[in-house]
């Protein structure tokens, strides 16, 4: 399986679907950012994640890390890939230019690191961590924070880690246990154990600056109750040379399905030396600014997963010949037609497509927002800000999960051959199945989602999604081409909020059917974000054709996945509606016990 970027789509959307440099140019820190520059970051992306990480992708999974007395050196070739990463000048990019960066667009960023990510996820994980610790000392470190560590961090020459999950815990940060105690110095002891930790030791960078939670003496139970703590692998001196290692230990990496070339650690702190970041107490909300820069970024991962799968499976599917058409020969010089011509096949193929293309989309769309959170203002800001929270559940939940689902049909797409290792389509789904549980469950998700993003804002925070898809309708119901996407597209926005009120209903009776509810309105959500954008897409499609443009076969494609998006994919919808009128009575009427029978 060799990668090619889909450069012509990576266009589309950012410059026909989002026209990203008009966006651009009403955020004054992007003014730059025009069509040429982005091009060309486009372009050289490309180069290396076809020519430089897409060959050690499966060399990578096959070798994974090794583990020798706190010690973890990467496969063959990262190193070297990590160090034309670096001259590349990626983890620059987005990062503020006081501190080496190029202050450029988190949305660009966004689009390199699909391309990265679908050539090589495991490879992706060590820089992609650092973007979030950069970020959170940018917004809330002192100046003496950001001298310090910002400099290496963002040339690369240093890496960055978040350290949340304990064993006991999980996603239950409120009752971790790593402690920090305060030290004469100003610095504070951190001791305890974190777990899953990615790229928390490796052999790429001289230096790893992790992102802690931990409780100070007294803090209050809980989330109200966390800290948020800088601590250096190793000690940095006074004049920002290394010093001393600090007291904090890989004891293990761990044995797992999938991204075997990405380390992930328990990482040991006995006493090791950290600096408070932001206020005392605040450390979780400190840490959402990491949390929802790596949200993002798994979002990235479900739209890698179908990617890679929709590449490999049309390849394979237009050369391998089986059976023929049921409607005839359609190779009849060859002893059977190619897999292709039959309607399952094709099925699996449009479902990947439209997953891949729809999710591209939808995280580019989600990045824009966050570019306006970054450097925006006023009103705009905050509405941004809204967007940005209620559209990351539903990026990060559905699009890992559609993801997974496209990844399954690239095995299936290859028959046998996709349970073996040498076409690449087993180990995507071993990648892919992580991204449904790291950064919050797909379940912790659509609570969050439907609990907190929509029912805890009484509706607003829908209601502003709702506005844009419903004006997008009004201009558009006259257009006899686009009635095939407007009409079903308005009535499931119709749907949409009689469903959440049914269920804001529900829970005044029971809260439990929030929790009963939410993963089936997560998909339901997914599923008509999606159409709103395939209808988009579709539109302009239309537009260009009809205006002679020269790329016809590009265009009508468009149109063509967004008919089956909306034929074959929207009516999914149906089910969850269905599972969520039932309540929650089918969930809770068993006791306990009762499971064993």
């Amino acid at each position: 399986m060799q990668y090619k970027a889909p450069l012509r789509d990576i266009q589309f959307v950012m410059h026909e679907l989002l026209d990203s440099e008009s966006h651009y140019k009403r955020l004054p820190k992007f003014q730059e950012a025009d069509r040429e520059l982005m091009d060309s970051l486009f372009e050289m992306a490309a180069s290396f994640a076809e020519n430089e990480l897409s060959p050690l992708n499966q060399s990578g999974d096959a070798e994974g890390c090794h583990f020798d007395n706190g010690k973890v050196t990467t496969p063959k070739g990262f190193k070297e890939a990590y160090q034309q990463y670096c001259e590349l000048g990626f983890p620059a990019l987005s990062a503020e230019e006081e501190f080496g960066g190029q202050n450029m667009p988190f949305s660009l960023s966004t689009v390199i690191n699909e391309m990265v990510g679908t050539a090589n996820w495991s490879f992706s994980m060590y820089p992609g961590l650092s973007h979030g610790a950069i970020q959170t000392i940018e917004h809330h470190g002192t100046d003496s924070q950001k001298d310090t560590y910002l400099e290496k961090m963002v040339t690369g020459e240093w890496s960055g880690t978040m350290c949340l999950t304990e064993a006991h815990a999980g996603s239950d940060l409120g009752i971790i246990r790593t402690k920090a105690q305060p030290n004469d110095d100003g610095s504070y002891s951190i001791t305890g154990q974190k777990i899953f930790i990615s790229a928390g030791e490796h052999d790429l960078a001289e230096n790893i600056i992790h992102i802690v939670l931990a409780r100070l003496p007294g803090a209050p139970a809980g989330t109200k109750g966390i800290s948020l703590f800088i601590v250096p692998k190793v000690m940095v001196n006074d004049d920002n040379s290394l010093g001393e290692n600090n007291n904090v230990v890989c004891g293990s990496i761990e044995h797992k399905m999938g991204i075997k070339a990405s380390a992930t650690c328990v990482m040991n702190f006995d006493g090791a030396t950290g600096y408070l970041i932001g206020p005392e107490n605040r450390g979780l909300q400190c840490m959402f600014t990491f949390m929802n820069v790596a949200r993002i970024g798994t979002a990235v991962q479900g739209l890698t997963a179908a990617e890679y799968a929709f590449q490999g499976s049309l390849t394979y599917a237009k050369d391998r010949l089986a059976m023929r058409a049921l409607s005839g020969a359609k190779a009849p010089d060859k002893v059977a037609d190619p897999i292709i011509v039959h309607p399952a096949v094709r099925n699996m193929l449009l479902t990947e497509k439209a997953f891949a293309e729809g999710g591209r989309a939808l995280v580019y769309y989600l990045s824009h927002f966050a570019d306006t959170v970054a450097k925006g203002e006023g009103d705009e800001l905050k509405f941004a800000d809204q967007m940005l929270s209620l559209l990351t559940p539903i990026a990060k939940a559905f699009l890992t999960e559609t993801g997974l689902e496209a990844a399954n049909h690239g095995v299936q797409v290859y028959g046998g051959h996709g349970f073996i290792s040498e076409w690449g389509m087993e180990q995507n789904v071993r990648d892919t199945r992580i991204a449904c549980l790291y950064e919050g469950t797909t379940e912790i998700q659509a609570l969050d989602l439907l609990g907190r993003k929509v029912l805890g804002s009484q509706g607003k925070l829908l209601a502003n999604f709702v506005d844009i898809i419903q004006q997008f309708c009004e201009e558009n119901k006259d257009n006899d081409e686009m009635g095939q996407f407007i009409r079903p597209l308005a009535k499931h926005l119709k749907e949409w909020g009689d469903l959440t009120a049914r269920i804001g209903m529900q829970a005044t009776e029971n809260p439990d059917a929030v929790g009963g509810a939410a993963v089936d309105y997560m998909y339901f959500s997914g599923y008509v974000t999606l159409a709103y954008l395939w209808a988009r897409m579709a539109l302009i499609a239309q537009t260009e054709i009809k205006n002679g443009n020269s790329e016809h076969a590009f265009y009508d494609a468009k149109i063509k996945t967004a008919q089956f998006y909306f034929a074959k994919l929207l009516p999914r919808t149906t089910t969850h509606v269905q599972r969520i009128s039932t309540g929650i009575e089918p969930y809770m009427s068993m006791n306990v016990d009762q499971f064993a029978f």
